[in-house]
C-alpha cells in the first residue's frame, strides 16, 4: 500500500470526479483509476461504486477512507516533527466554525499566522457545529469554533473561549433608550437574524423561549456581512454577540444597544483532536488558546 494510492482516494472522496481528482493530484485519470485499483486488489474489497461515473464509495470504501486521511495527516505530522527543528512549523491548519464566530476566529488564525509564518491555514466559516465535529473525527478538519454539547465533543479536546453577549444592532433613528432596553422592545422591531437551521440561532431561541419570549424575523440568512448591509439599509434591526462586532472594525450608522433585561448568553468552544501523541500543529494551537483566551 503506497501513500499516494491513500492520497487518490481522498481526492475523489472530495471531488466525487475522476478528471477532478487526478487534476487535483497531478497525475492522469487513468493513473488515478489504476492506483485505486490496485488498493482495491490489495485489501481484496471494492471500494468505489463505478459506472459510466463515479457513483460514491462503497462502506468499504468509506472505511478505508477515513484511516486513510489519519494515515496522510500522521505523514503529515512525521514531517513536521523532523523538519521544525531547522525550518520551523509548516504545513496547513484547517479549522472550521459555525458562522457565529467567523469573525471572532480571526483572534486565533491571525496569530497563529502571524506566530508561525510557515503555516498556510484555511478557514471554513459557515458550518454546522455537528458538521465540524464530524471532520475533525474524520481528520479533514484540525479544530473547530462552534457550540459545544458534552454528549457531542466525547473524546475530543474541548475549550471554552467566551460566553456571548447580545446587542441590538439599529440605526440611529431605530435606537432604543439604552435606559429601557430590553427584549421585549428589541424584539417588536422589523429584525434580520441567523436562519433557524443555524445553532446560533437555535441557542437564542432556547434561552429566550425560557424567558417566554419568541423571536419572529422577516429575514433570515445564514452571513454575517447580510445581517450588518440589512441593518445598514436603516429599515431593520438585528440581534448579534458582542464578540462578532470588534474584529469587523467601525459600523458607521450602526447603533449598537446591551440587551441585559434577562441575559440570555451561549458558550462558543473549540475542540480539536484528542490523540496522543498530539501533531505540532495541534499542539501550537493548543498553547495559542491560552494566551488568547486565558
Amino acid at each position: 500500500m503506497m501513500l499516494r494510492q491513500l492520497e487518490y482516494l481522498i481526492a475523489l472522496s472530495r471531488e466525487q470526479h475522476f478528471a477532478r481528482a487526478a487534476e487535483e493530484c497531478a497525475v492522469s485519470q487513468p493513473a488515478l483509476s489504476e492506483g485505486i485499483r490496485k488498493l482495491e486488489k490489495e485489501l481484496g474489497v471494492p471500494l468505489v461504486r463505478r459506472g459510466h461515473a463515479f457513483q460514491g464509495l462503497t462502506v468499504e470504501g468509506q472505511t478505508v477512507l477515513k484511516w486513510a486521511r489519519k494515515l496522510v495527516k500522521d505523514h503529515e505530522s512525521l514531517k513536521q516533527e523532523v523538519s521544525h527543528h531547522e525550518a520551523g512549523l509548516n504545513g496547513t491548519l484547517r479549522v472550521g466554525t459555525v458562522p457565529a464566530a467567523s469573525s471572532t476566529v480571526v483572534a486565533l488564525t491571525n496569530a497563529f499566522a502571524r506566530e508561525h509564518p510557515l503555516v498556510n491555514i484555511k478557514v471554513q466559516a459557515s458550518l454546522h457545529s455537528a458538521e465540524i465535529v464530524r471532520q475533525i473525527r474524520n481528520y479533514e478538519l484540525d479544530a473547530g469554533l462552534i457550540y459545544a454539547q458534552p454528549q457531542d465533543v466525547e473524546g475530543l479536546r474541548s475549550f471554552r473561549l467566551y460566553s456571548e453577549e447580545h446587542v441590538l444592532l439599529t440605526s440611529p433613528q431605530m435606537q432604543i433608550s439604552p435606559e429601557q432596553s430590553s427584549w421585549t422592545q428589541a424584539l417588536q422591531l422589523p429584525l434580520c437574524l441567523l436562519d433557524s437551521s443555524l445553532r446560533g440561532r437555535q441557542v437564542l431561541d432556547q434561552a429566550l423561549l425560557q424567558h417566554g419570549l419568541k423571536a419572529k424575523p422577516r429575514i433570515e440568512c445564514d452571513s454575517i456581512v447580510t445581517l450588518l448591509a440589512h441593518v445598514a439599509t436603516g429599515h431593520w434591526a438585528s440581534i448579534v454577540p458582542r464578540q462578532w462586532l470588534p474584529p469587523i472594525g467601525d459600523l458607521p450608522d450602526i447603533v449598537q444597544t446591551r440587551l441585559d433585561d434577562p441575559k440570555v448568553t451561549s458558550e462558543i468552544s473549540l475542540v480539536m483532536e484528542d490523540e496522543e501523541p498530539l501533531s505540532l500543529m495541534s499542539q501550537a494551537l493548543n498553547r495559542l488558546i491560552f494566551e488568547i483566551f486565558p
